[in-house]
């Protein structure tokens, strides 16, 4: 049935009385509702964004970081990044407590801006997705123990990706929230050893202290000598970590499937944040301790634990067991990493086909609520990672993972642009703030904050290409940009999409949904459950 609302200037709200369900499904929430299943606790979907950041970037690459810049640069570069995302994961908690779609981004662009925007973002975030680059760094991390063909590698964790993935989104949260476990051990575990190995702890070993921060320096020299190369080292190290903050956006990706999302998103986005910006910063400072920037070892390129800082300081130390371990858990990181992509491939394929953006073909989903078409078309592009055992075709393969980083950044603009459009609306239409479900105290100027800063990051990302010129690497870099003008320009011209005002923004929908259905209120945590923010 539907209902009007208001006058003719305004919109109409179609409410479905699924029989099947004794919720009352508004509008936008309708596919959602009716095909997917809500599988997901707030601790898997934090344990899923966590999974999906803290990975090959900090074990693996944050030695070419410190190479770059040095400690103290390297630590600034994060903590700047850090802070954009941390400002942009407040717009995404109140714009995705409001509207808790699956693939939120893609959904919310086209509810609030223009289908055009949610169109263009959805085949760019696809095309993220389906970069196996995961893959190819699991097969990687292999070659520290075996000399076998990677191939074969790169064979068994597609085939266990895909079974991990073809049951219910239940069965993948829970394996993700293991390997999160085991995640967050490491790191811990890598943090003490990085501080007992400063202090002295080893037997035959001198206390370090900061000995490294006054030989070779805080900051490094990269490109160029003096103030120019430490400002250059610093800028270029922001590309890599935008890279390694980039999946903390998928903790709104999965609200169409996780219970009481206007409750549990704000929750896992904050708790998630917190972790993540206490880990990665804890982590790097000890790694800067530990070993110095100029040790060749810290970037030898080969792609596994010898590489990692980490790994190079338990060997300065004497320490011969530990970087198995690490390799270990570098590989289970990158390929847990690798199967959320066949997730977010799969699901970003739902919602451009619940946008009319898509062939309604991926909306089929099986009895647990599993969207297996776009399952079975975004693992067609997993035989790209065989791509990297080319030499020539490595090159090639290499300039599309650099996309990935520029994307990123785009969606933290998208983002920003949302929440920005959502307040705008709230305001001409007569609302307030507090009445949205979740709402942080001076949200509506941090998420803006973060839209300019992320504007500034996409700008600079590639500018050290002008300092040592490279095509193939400009183009990587800025790609993006261009292509997600043109798809926006060819949706808009093809299906003659408008740009929504602030006042015809249907809030009246997402209103309707919050009083239709109603989330239970959080039981008070007693005794020993009061330790679960540690873990849930």
């Amino acid at each position: 049935m539907s209902e009007d609302y208001g006058n003719e200037k305004n919109f109409k709200v179609t409410i479905y009385d699924d029989s099947a369900s004794d919720e009352i499904t508004v509008g936008v929430f309708k596919e959602d509702k009716t095909r997917l299943t809500k599988g997901l606790k707030q601790r898997h979907i934090q344990m899923i964004a966590l999974v999906g950041v803290i990975g090959t970037g900090l074990f693996l690459y944050s030695g070419g970081a410190l190479q770059s810049a040095g400690p103290l640069g390297m630590l600034l570069a994060y903590l700047l990044v850090g802070t954009i995302v941390g400002f942009n994961q407040i717009a995404v908690a109140e714009v995705s407590a409001f509207m808790p779609t699956t693939g939120s981004t893609i959904r919310q662009l086209e509810h609030f801006i223009d289908p055009a925007f949610g169109f263009a973002f959805g085949y760019l975030q696809f095309w993220w997705a389906v970069i196996p680059s995961e893959f190819v760094a699991a097969s990687v991390v292999v070659s520290y123990w075996s000399d076998l063909n990677p191939a074969i590698w790169l064979t068994i964790f597609i085939v266990l990706a895909i079974l991990a993935n073809s049951w219910s989104i239940r069965l993948y949260g829970e394996i993700e929230f293991f390997f999160a476990c085991l995640k967050i051990l490491l790191i811990l575990g890598l943090i003490l050893t990085g501080l007992i190995i400063d202090l002295g702890g080893v037997k035959g070993q001198p206390r370090l202290g900061f000995h490294y921060w006054k030989h070779p320096g805080v900051w490094a020299e990269f490109m160029k000598t003096g103030a120019a190369g430490r400002t250059i080292g610093f800028f270029s190290v922001m590309n890599g970590a935008v890279y390694s903050f980039g999946g903390l956006q998928t903790v709104a990706l999965l609200a169409g499937e996780t219970q009481n999302p206007r409750r549990n998103i704000p929750k896992a986005a904050k708790r998630i944040l917190a972790r993540v910006l206490t880990f990665y910063m804890l982590a790097l400072f000890i790694v800067s301790l530990i070993v110095p920037y100029d040790n060749p070892d810290i970037s030898n390129g080969s792609g596994n634990a010898s590489g990692s800082p980490f790994v190079v300081a338990m060997k300065l130390a004497g320490i011969k067991v530990l970087p198995s371990i690490v390799n270990a858990m570098v590989l289970c990181s990158a390929w847990s990493a690798a199967s959320g992509s066949l997730v977010q491939g799969s699901r970003i394929l739902f919602s451009l086909a619940a946008n009319n953006q898509a062939p309604k073909v991926f909306l089929r989903t099986n009895k647990r609520g599993l969207p297996w078409v776009g399952l079975i078309v975004t693992g067609l592009f997993l035989p790209l990672s065989y791509m990297s055992l080319s030499s020539s075709s490595s090159k090639v393969f290499g300039y599309l993972v650099n996309v990935t980083s520029s994307i990123i950044l785009i969606q933290w603009i998208l983002i920003a642009s949302i929440h920005f459009k959502m307040n705008k609306a709230l305001d001409i239409q007569g609302h307030s703030r507090h009445e949205l479900p979740y709402h942080f105290k001076g949200g509506r100027y941090l998420g803006i904050i973060s839209g300019i800063g992320s504007l500034l990051l996409l700008l600079i990302g590639g500018f050290t290409i002008f300092i040592s010129w490279s095509t193939s690497q400009f183009v990587s870099a800025y790609v993006s940009i261009p292509l997600f003008l043109a798809f926006s320009l060819f949706w808009k011209l093809y299906k003659k999409t408008k740009w929504v005002e602030a006042d015809k923004v249907d809030l009246k929908s997402l209103f309707l949904e919050i009083e239709n259905n109603p989330e239970p209120e959080e039981v008070p945590l007693r005794g020993w459950h009061r330790l679960e923010f540690l873990w849930a």
